[in-house]
């Protein structure tokens, strides 16, 4: 085990130090333990609630499967909601000697694990809530640390190729977890859970032994309850350019998501194929729109970097979602259903290779990047709220069976108001 680096500065609310970061020169291999945590977080989040809830609720009740994922959805998001700025604050304020980072990793990712237990061997709903809640709040923790090293330990001149990096893993593990379930047997409900887990527990794991941690020297200032609320809250007026990259990506998450979540339920209804063998194209379908992404990912995320250049891409991947969007919304047929999920993938890959290193640029202060970057990870959490609630009475609508169509159109919607988000931001070109 690597011990970590303690840094004293005179003052910590200076500015950053080490080539725009305020943390230690990191070993060898440090950057790949860092992409690999990020993969095995969004291996185990995404692959649980995209795969192994769906693929339970729709053995367990046919005719109920969408409101109970929704209940599910949307009890974990409001959960994760309150726990993600709330830990990355109390990371910051954390004096271990370990680091403020790498306790949380740890401890978090095998508190996540104990949740995925839950769900392995849960028979109902309010199980299944359960094992959600406790998944999401510790693997909830080990994520805002693992964002906050975006700031202390990334320097800005390679931020946004890191953020690509972590973005296209983060595809790639949605990928991997589709194609695990669709591998695993049907009969053996518990493997559809304990699998990611574990994998996502151990690559947390890699990172805290590689990473040298910043060590908080001085003692924070004491708590208060204002303190906590304040952890929920950045002034809009005051932080004009933060507000609205958080607006742009809590619009764009929420286009993506409105697609995503209810995907193994449209190929099932929509396309019409056996809940026995949808996983199997569910895995497929999220091959190519990972393809699609990674591609994009990284090639806007050297473009970036290479120009400067932000804002114009987000332009690009709202153009290239609308497109894929109204297509899927039509589509006759798995063919061209395919090609619309190939343009959102392509979409969805040029905006998060900028997403991250967006939002690092217009963050208020280095000194309390943990709890700036939580409530960054809100606007990726609110939709997992909103989008459950709102996706109800949309499906609703007409009275005969599922209205996919109008998800679609709603997602539409949100990309484009997305891409509008970026327009007054001035720090980031």
């Amino acid at each position: 085990m690597t011990s970590p680096t303690t840094l004293e500065p005179a003052d910590p609310s200076g500015p950053p130090v080490l080539g725009g970061i305020p943390g230690s020169p990191q070993p060898r291999g440090f950057l790949v333990a860092f992409v690999a945590a990020w993969f095995g977080l969004s291996l185990v989040l995404g692959t649980l609630i995209g795969a192994s809830i769906p693929k339970m609720l729709a053995f367990a009740d046919e005719g109920a499967k969408g409101v109970e994922l929704s209940i599910v959805a949307a009890i974990g998001g409001v959960i994760v909601i309150l726990i993600t700025p709330l830990f990355g604050r109390l990371s910051d304020r954390t004096m271990s000697k370990f680091g403020k980072r790498r306790p949380w990793i740890l401890v978090g990712a095998v508190s996540g694990l104990a949740g995925v237990l839950v769900l392995a061997f849960s028979t109902e709903l309010w199980q299944i809530v359960l094992g959600w809640a406790i998944a999401q709040t510790g693997y909830g923790a080990a994520n805002a640390a693992v964002h906050a090293l975006l700031a202390d330990q990334i320097r800005t001149s390679i931020r946004a190729r890191v953020s690509a990096a972590a973005s296209a893993a983060n595809a790639i593990a949605l990928v991997v977890g589709a194609a695990l379930v669709a591998a695993l047997p049907n009969d053996e409900q518990w493997t559809w859970f304990v699998v990611p887990g574990v994998i996502g527990t151990l690559l947390c794991g890699i990172l805290f032994f590689c990473l040298h941690d910043i060590v908080r020297t001085d003692r924070p200032p004491r708590w208060r309850w204002s303190d906590v609320l304040a952890t929920y809250w950045l002034n809009p007026v005051r932080y004009r350019d933060f507000f609205w990259a958080w607006a742009c990506r809590m619009l764009v998450t929420m286009s993506i998501l409105t697609v995503s979540t209810y995907l193994l339920f449209f190929i099932i209804d929509r396309l019409g194929v056996p809940k026995e063998s949808a996983s199997g194209l569910f895995a497929m379908v999220v091959l190519i729109f990972t393809g699609a992404s990674v591609v994009t990912t990284l090639v806007f995320g050297w473009i970036s970097d290479r120009t400067g250049r932000r804002k114009a891409i987000v332009w690009v991947s709202a153009l290239l979602s609308a497109a894929g969007l109204v297509l899927a919304a039509v589509a006759p047929d798995l063919p061209v259903f395919l090609v619309a999920m190939t343009l959102v993938g392509a979409a969805q890959g040029s905006f998060v290779s900028v997403d991250i290193a967006m939002m690092t640029e217009v963050l208020p202060t280095f000194e309390e990047a943990g709890k700036d970057l939580g409530i960054v990870a809100l606007s990726y959490q609110v939709p997992q709220v909103l989008v459950p609630v709102l996706a109800i009475p949309l499906l609703a609508i007409g009275g005969g069976g599922q209205n996919y169509s109008a998800l679609f159109v709603a997602a539409i919607v949100f990309g484009a108001l997305g891409g509008l988000a970026v327009l007054p931001i001035r720090a980031v070109r």
